[in-house]
């Protein structure tokens, strides 16, 4: 008996917008963006959401956020000011086509808040 055929993912495209903010994201997110965008899975975007962050950090840390703990404080423990979150909420907006209030974005605190929030996100943009 043949086994059953894997379900196969559509083959949704990013717009020519996220495809340029794409672009200078490291391999390993883009490819995490893309097995995200594609399944529709949120759970995937880690990479994505440290790379994100890692543009944006200020210089001293951006190179090991990937070893640090979820609990670290962006502002506390990372250096990052309003400007620099603002940034990265832009950012997020535009790659996963969410949207963001000042309100919500106030609640995340640490870099699991900002992972658990834009999977929220992303997930509730993409139930039908």
């Amino acid at each position: 008996m043949a086994s059953p055929a894997l379900p196969t993912p559509a083959k949704a495209q990013p717009s020519p917008e996220q495809e340029n903010l794409l672009r200078n994201l490291p391999s390993d997110a883009r490819a995490a963006y893309e097995r995200s965008h594609n399944w529709a899975d949120p759970g995937v975007l880690d990479p994505v959401i440290l790379a994100i962050l890692s543009d944006f950090a200020p210089h001293s840390c951006a190179a090991h956020l990937t070893t640090l703990p979820g609990s670290t404080r962006l502002i506390d423990d990372l250096g990052f000011d309003s400007l620099a979150i603002t940034e990265v909420v832009f950012f997020a907006e535009d790659l996963f086509g969410i949207s963001i209030t000042n309100r919500e974005i106030a609640e995340v605190r640490t870099i699991d808040d900002l992972r658990a929030f834009i999977r929220s996100k992303v997930a509730t943009r993409s139930t039908p």
